[in-house]
């Protein structure tokens, strides 16, 4: 805790003055550009790995970034996704898994969290994913299965999203995009989910022309 103290002090006295006139315009209120559903893991840094400020992207970690389907049953998943899209109007929502995720780990090999009660019900939302990974991947590498788990989790997640009533509707009206991410931690390369060719592509390469128009302001 004495670095985290130290580190509030740094914030109040050489950081936050810099960007004093931001912090006063969000104390009005926020427009996030984007949500943003990430894997609660320590390592993976959202403001890093996207160069945004605060303010920018509206937030929600979860263990394995799992969205769970729409239910009556009211979750805090359920009700920052709702609040999102139906008060904040974001126009994009992003899924973002990474590699060496503890989450995929334990729906790959469910043995691992046997002695988690609450962790093994809510991997459970990755079931699906797992399954494709098992007759996709038959007789492929661990690190091979590994990889395509993370992708078939941030698609399945999505199709969650679709689920949820204001998603639906948002995106029925064409005032929501969805987006699938996977975050390299070693690498720090990001690929995007492209629904032309259903894989995932270099975020260069998938957001080439939209980086190349806002390069251009």
């Amino acid at each position: 805790m004495p670095r985290f103290a130290a580190g509030v002090v740094k914030f109040q006295n050489e950081i936050y003055p810099q960007k004093k006139d931001l912090f006063e315009r969000l104390s009005q209120g926020q427009a996030p550009e984007a949500m943003f559903i990430a894997c609660s893991d320590s390592r993976v840094e959202t403001a890093m790995i996207t160069q945004t400020d605060p303010g920018d992207l509206f937030i929600c970690r979860t263990a394995g970034n799992i969205v769970p389907p729409h239910s009556q049953h009211t979750g805090g998943v359920t009700a920052t996704v709702e609040f999102a899209v139906s008060v904040l109007k974001v126009p994009h929502i992003v899924v973002c898994g990474h590699t060496e995720c503890g989450a995929m780990k334990g729906a790959m090999h469910p043995e691992q969290v046997g002695d988690l009660p609450h962790v093994r019900r809510w991997l459970a939302y990755t079931r699906a994913a797992v399954a494709v990974v098992e007759e996709l991947g038959a007789g492929k590498s661990e690190e091979v299965r590994m990889k395509l788990l993370l992708e078939q989790n941030v698609m399945l997640q999505m199709q969650h999203l679709r689920t949820h009533p204001s998603v639906a509707a948002a995106l029925a009206k064409g005032a929501l995009q969805l987006h699938g991410w996977v975050y390299d931690i070693k690498s720090g390369a990001v690929s995007a989910y492209d629904d032309a060719s259903n894989s995932f592509k270099p975020v260069e390469d998938h957001y080439a022309e939209q980086a190349a128009k806002y390069a251009g302001h």
